[in-house]
């Protein structure tokens, strides 16, 4: 999983050089508060803390951590937000627009580095991405255009595929993200059958649904609350014999048919240097808002095998890698 993970930061012209200077004795250690809609501690965080110890940090002696998760209940992130600011911590990593939005309401002067799936500005979160503005900036990951992208490599990959399932839930940029994927669901001539989960995430239910409709694809929205699951989801997709494109490359590591787009755990990695540079001294509205410009096509072989899919060799030459 690192390998890959490294990879794709190369790829997206990522580079994190260790600075252990400081770790130095007596200084005083920093805390950065964590913050998020999360269940729990997904892997995104740990490529969080990968990257923090790449850069020399050592965690519970040169840096400190205080995670706090709204467990799915969006409407506890001001709580947690403001029991950040009264820990006094030194930063806040808020992931998502709604933990970004508690923190920003939270305080004005303690710095605050985002992870977000949406169009910061657009959102109201920054200023601009070259100037941010405020005590913020961050990494933004989600291009909606790229919906449309998706269902024309589903097409290719299954084309004689008519009625394609999307899976998502409410969010900020749902409504950009479907309607991308709407105007190329009717240029391609295919019918798209939108289904919606919402918090627990009943999976099965969804894919129950999916079967009635007669779905013989999925497509799935990005989204971090799916990459938590993304072991459940793709069993799903096993299961029902559903042909799947996905938003990240770990749906396809973990046994997903097919993927466009980038690594979000590259990016959770690459929010560390955020991080070091603010405790080293810079400013976040001197910080440009990162996006990342390079997508990557990845197809799992083995999964288009027990799908019963074969899959053109045209698409194959242009995957950037392929899973055998």
């Amino acid at each position: 999983m690192w390998l890959s993970m490294v990879v794709c930061i190369v790829t997206l012209g990522f580079f994190l050089v260790p600075d252990p200077s400081h770790a130095q004795a007596g200084a005083k250690t920093p805390r950065i508060g964590m913050l998020t809609n999360a269940f729990d501690p997904h892997s995104g965080f740990e490529a969080f803390r990968h990257g923090l110890r790449d850069l020399g940090y050592v965690e519970g002696r040169s840096i400190a951590l205080e995670f706090r998760y709204a467990e799915g209940q969006a409407e506890r992130l001001p709580a947690l937000a403001a029991e950040l600011v009264r820990l006094k911590v030194d930063l806040i990593f808020a992931e998502g627009v709604l933990a970004v939005q508690a923190a920003q309401h939270a305080s004005g002067t303690i710095p605050i580095v985002f992870f977000v799936g949406i169009d910061p500005v657009g959102q109201g979160l920054v200023a601009s991405l070259a100037q941010p503005g405020g005590n913020i900036t961050g990494v933004s990951f989600q291009a909606p255009e790229l919906m449309g992208k998706r269902l024309e490599l589903l097409k290719a990959a299954v084309p004689g595929v008519t009625r394609v399932a999307y899976l998502w839930h409410s969010a900020p940029n749902s409504a950009r993200s479907l309607q991308e994927l709407e105007t190329a669901a009717r240029a391609l001539g295919i019918q798209l059958h939108p289904v919606e989960v919402r918090a627990p995430y009943p999976f099965d239910q969804a894919f129950a649904a999916m079967a009635e409709s007669h779905a013989d694809a999925l497509i799935t929205k990005p989204s971090a609350e799916f990459l938590t699951s993304r072991t459940q989801i793709v069993a799903l997709a096993a299961q029902t014999k559903l042909p799947t494109i996905f938003p990240e490359r770990e749906f396809v590591e973990a046994g997903g048919l097919m993927a466009y787009g980038n690594s979000v755990l590259a990016v959770f990695y690459r929010v560390a240097t955020y991080v070091d540079k603010i405790l080293k001294g810079a400013k976040p509205p001197d910080l440009p808002v990162e996006q990342p410009t390079k997508f990557e096509l990845v197809i799992n072989l083995k999964t288009a095998k027990g799908l019963g899919l074969t899959i053109p060799p045209t698409l194959l030459f242009q995957a950037d890698e392929v899973i055998q």
